[in-house]
């Protein structure tokens, strides 16, 4: 309960300080900036998290309700093998430990980003950290739960991880005029969160179903205002594609589980 008062803390800080971040880029007339900053103000509401588990359910999508957060039910779920890969576009998926991790595999395909693979020991083989390590140096470079200590970036975590092994040692020996370390600074129980989430593994069988054509196109045209002839060009492509999924994936073993919450 503490940490995910934590958690809803740290969003809420961070929230307000995007609020501030965008008012200043409305003022300065920057593009770029308005764009960023409005997507980090996003308030998801217990409707939006309503509407898409019902959306997902007409599309035939199997679902699940994590207890806390996503990218931890994910990854317990790949780590179990009852997924392939966690797709997401939060970084902290790899802290949580997840085996296979898919970045940008939501864009839209305008962008022409490719999707990125990770894999979790070979990101931990290529920086010569143990899992340990890898979950500091996450804290120290910055992560979703607590704030970081101003001065240190990516590679000077890396060479202070490297160098004293945990942030312990490294609060030891830091130079305390250079790097100010913010107060009641609760990396612990980030670390604590990333190591032992709560998560779920009472989880119904993974299995693609048919999609409720009928209610899909009820809850997007007559619910929420979609187009009805672009909705249905767009559900027959969709119903060629969920025959597959059903025929290859269907049962026990779901090819890819999406994560979107994010």
């Amino acid at each position: 309960m503490i940490i995910w008062k934590l958690i809803l803390f740290f969003r809420y800080s961070k929230r307000e300080d995007a609020t501030n971040d965008l008012n200043t880029a409305i003022e300065i007339s920057d593009l770029e900036g308005i764009e960023k900053h409005s997507k980090r103000t996003v308030k998801v509401t217990k409707q939006h998290h309503e509407d898409c588990k019902r959306l997902l359910r007409l599309m035939g999508v199997p679902t699940i309700e994590a207890p806390c957060e996503a990218e931890a039910q994910c990854t317990a779920l790949c780590k179990s093998d009852k997924v392939f890969a966690v797709a997401s576009e939060d970084m902290d998926t790899l802290t949580f430990g997840a085996p296979r991790f898919l970045r940008y595999l939501m864009d839209p395909s305008s962008r022409k980003i490719p999707v990125m693979e990770f894999e979790v020991s070979k990101v931990l083989e290529e920086l010569r950290l143990t899992m340990d390590q890898f979950i500091d140096l996450c804290i120290l470079s910055g992560c979703d739960y607590c704030d970081s200590i101003k001065g240190i970036g990516g590679q000077t975590a890396l060479k202070l991880i490297r160098q004293h092994s945990c942030i312990e040692h490294i609060l030891e020996n830091i130079n305390k005029e250079r790097y100010k370390i913010p107060e009641e600074w609760p990396y612990q129980e980030t670390r604590r969160l990333f190591k032992e989430p709560n998560v779920t593994m009472d989880v119904p069988e993974l299995k693609w179903i048919a999609p409720d054509e009928e209610g899909l196109l009820s809850f997007l045209v007559n619910e929420n205002g979609f187009n009805s002839d672009r909705v249905a060009k767009v559900l027959v492509l969709f119903i060629v594609i969920s025959s597959l999924l059903i025929v290859d994936y269907g049962s026990p073993y779901i090819k890819l589980f999406v994560n979107l919450s994010s």
